[in-house]
C-alpha cells in the first residue's frame, strides 16, 4: 500500500469516527448500513449485540433490480423486522459514506416503514 492509500484509509476511518461519537451520546440503538458497489446491507445494534439485520442477497424480489430499488427493499424489510422486536425509534449511523443515493434510499424507505430516527 502506498502512501497516497493509506492517507485515504485513515481518513475515511477518521470520517466514520467522526460519525459514530456524535451517535454515541444517544442510548437509542443504532442503525448500520454498509455498501459495496454490487450489495448493501444494514443492521440494527444494540451496544455490542446485533437485533436485526438484512442483506439484499437475502431478498428474492432484489433478483433484476436496479440498486436503487434494492436499498428501498432493504430498509423496508430492515424497518419491519425492527418493529417485530420491539424496536421502533434508533439513530441513524451512515459511517463514512455521504447521506445520498442508496444510503438515503435505504433511510427514506425504513422511515416510511415505520422507523423513526
Amino acid at each position: 500500500m502506498n502512501k497516497e492509500q493509506k492517507i485515504k484509509v485513515t481518513n475515511r476511518i477518521q470520517r466514520a469516527n467522526k460519525t459514530r461519537a456524535k451517535l454515541s451520546n444517544s442510548d437509542l440503538p443504532r442503525l448500520s448500513v454498509h455498501r459495496s458497489l454490487k450489495h448493501i446491507s444494514a443492521q440494527i445494534i444494540n451496544g455490542q449485540k446485533t437485533i436485526c439485520s438484512v442483506n439484499d442477497t437475502q431478498i428474492k424480489e432484489s433478483k433484476g433490480k436496479k440498486p436503487m430499488e434494492i436499498a428501498v427493499l432493504v430498509g423496508s424489510q430492515l424497518a419491519k423486522k425492527a418493529l417485530d422486536n420491539k424496536v421502533d425509534k434508533v439513530v441513524f449511523d451512515r459511517a463514512y459514506y455521504k447521506f445520498h443515493g442508496r444510503v438515503k434510499a435505504l433511510a427514506d424507505a425504513a422511515r416510511e416503514a415505520g422507523l423513526k430516527f
